[in-house]
């Protein structure tokens, strides 16, 4: 899903139901990530096909050799994502503790400096910046409402 830009986002008012969205299909991806890291993955005609076409790029060019393979390294990465935002959560938390309320949890000026830091990063790393950002919203839009709820549940 990839959520408005900031130019559009500045003038339009945030609702919850875009952030509901944006925290279910983080939750789905979490889902799919841990379902596919549990259970063995039924291996179809396709997945041993031989590469019909370019050569490798992965892995420095050794990698792959079926869509099977190519599957097996997107599931391990993913696993290492979703133990990497796990860890990202508890720092989420760390940083509830020192807001006063619900509405300082909120930090657009912060959002713009991680937001260009990634798609710098990105660029350099050979990613679509792009792509990078549009994830990065919608999880730091995610990780935004769970910290709102952690302080205003302390609140009361």
């Amino acid at each position: 899903m990839i959520l408005p830009s900031r130019s559009r986002n500045a003038t339009r008012s945030r609702t919850q139901p875009t952030t509901s969205r944006a925290v279910a299909c983080l939750l789905l991806l979490a889902l799919a990530a841990v379902s596919a890291a549990t259970m063995p993955a039924p291996v179809s005609a396709a997945d041993q096909m031989p590469v019909p076409h370019g050569t490798p790029q992965a892995a420095g060019g050794t990698c792959c050799d079926s869509l099977a393979e190519v599957r097996q390294n997107i599931d391990r990465i993913d696993s290492a994502i979703l133990k990497l935002m796990a860890e990202r959560g508890t720092y989420v938390r760390e940083a509830g503790r020192f807001k006063a309320n619900a509405a300082s949890v909120q930090d657009d000026a912060r959002v713009a400096r991680i937001i260009a830091k990634v798609r710098a990063e990105a660029e350099a790393d050979g990613l679509s910046p792009d792509v990078a950002e549009a994830t990065y919203r919608a999880m730091i839009a995610a990780f935004t409402e769970e910290e709102k709820k952690q302080v205003e549940t302390r609140g009361k």
